[in-house]
């Protein structure tokens, strides 16, 4: 069995990783069928260099294809990837395409090997927002309509898959990869030491938060972007508020006029980190504050209360069995459930099913079974 792995942007990284190291450590020969592999890297966000780094941080073997088909709209993203994916396909001839996440790589990497007739492994199959202004809602949905394995994190995936039609024979819950990244990154920080990983992040020994802020629901508009700003301004009273700033955030904050706020407060402001340094701060906070999608899984493994700055999440079993909270993109919603926070116990949570570090073990030997 041949397979082409397939990742673009950095929560692709994180969630090809796993299986990546399952693969290594099966090897050639030890299970009854051989498997053998090839990554794809397409560059979807980052150029070579810079997407070293995560190489480095999750110990991924260089790509052995390389798109670098870069920025652009998301047609001519798309468009790109499936021209230069098409190449890689006809000179691999792989089994089966494993795609991940919901990022146009994932979308457009699926329909050129369908098109092929190339068997197809969504992992993280299932999610779904309702959100159709979500560029990453289509992308889940086309992606998991022609897919032949569907790789599921939460029950809610299951349940949207059979919602839809899906046959449920390709339907497997395996559990989230992310948290088999997880595991595998707090045994590093262990070995090397939290401040050592940490580099130039200041500790504080007080109770801080967390703040992550990218989507462009959240940081294009003006108004939505100030009333965030101004609720960790208001929280950073009461407690340091450590934000690493995305490079477009930061670029609406300036062009908007909002830095004053930001100035004004005592929110510590600091660039992107790679992810065992950004790891490292914010396994030990009170409080995350995000609009990611995988930091809402991550926070809720480690039992941290999170607040998610949207109207909507795919990731249900976060709020119903972890420790997360919708708090909306307003300033009073933010606030109103940081008086709770403060004021009610705090919502703990507990770590759903199969969220155990061995999904990536569970996937490989579905796809060998196959």
């Amino acid at each position: 069995m041949k397979l082409l792995l397939v990742a673009g942007a950095r929560p692709n990284f994180m969630k090809i990783a796993p299986l990546i190291h399952e693969l290594q450590a099966r090897g050639k020969g030890t299970d009854e069928r051989e498997i053998s592999w090839k990554l794809v890297h397409t560059g979807q966000h980052y150029d070579y260099d810079m997407s070293k780094v995560f190489f480095d941080d999750f110990d991924i073997p260089e790509p052995d294809h390389f798109l670098n088909v870069g920025s652009g709209s998301h047609a001519e993203q798309t468009a790109r990837i499936m021209v230069e994916f098409e190449k890689v396909c006809k000179a691999e001839n792989p089994d089966i395409v494993v795609v991940v996440g919901d990022v146009n790589s994932t979308l457009a990497c699926s329909i050129t090997a369908k098109k092929m007739s190339i068997k197809v492994a969504h992992v993280e199959a299932g999610l779904r927002s309702r959100d159709m202004t979500m560029p990453e809602e289509i992308n889940r949905i086309v992606t998991d309509s022609i897919s032949d394995f569907l790789f599921v994190s939460e029950p809610s995936g299951r349940e949207n898959l059979k919602k839809e039609g899906k046959d449920p024979g390709q339907v497997y819950y395996v559990g989230n990869i992310m948290i088999d990244t997880l595991h595998d990154s707090l045994k590093k920080l262990s070995a090397k030491g939290i401040a050592q990983c940490a580099g130039r992040i200041e500790q504080v020994s007080q109770p801080y938060a967390v703040v992550t802020l990218h989507r462009p629901s959240n940081v294009d508009v003006r108004e939505t972007l100030a009333g965030i700003l101004e609720a960790l301004a208001e929280i950073s009273k009461d407690m340091p508020v450590v934000f690493p700033i995305h490079p477009r955030t930061r670029k609406n904050i300036e062009a908007y006029g909002l830095m004053h706020i930001i100035e004004r407060s005592k929110i510590k402001t600091m660039p992107l980190q790679s992810y065992l340094d950004f790891l490292a701060l914010w396994k030990g906070a009170a409080l995350v504050l995000t609009d990611s999608g995988g930091l809402q899984e991550e926070s809720t493994a480690l039992g941290i209360p999170c607040f998610t700055i949207r109207e909507n999440t795919e990731r249900p079993v976060t709020i119903e069995e972890g420790s997360n909270i919708l708090v909306g993109i307003n300033r009073q919603g933010i606030l109103a459930a940081y008086a709770d926070f403060k004021n009610v116990s705090r919502k703990t949570g507990r770590i759903p099913g199969l969220w155990d570090g061995k999904t990536a073990r569970r996937i490989i030997s579905i796809l060998l079974a196959s």
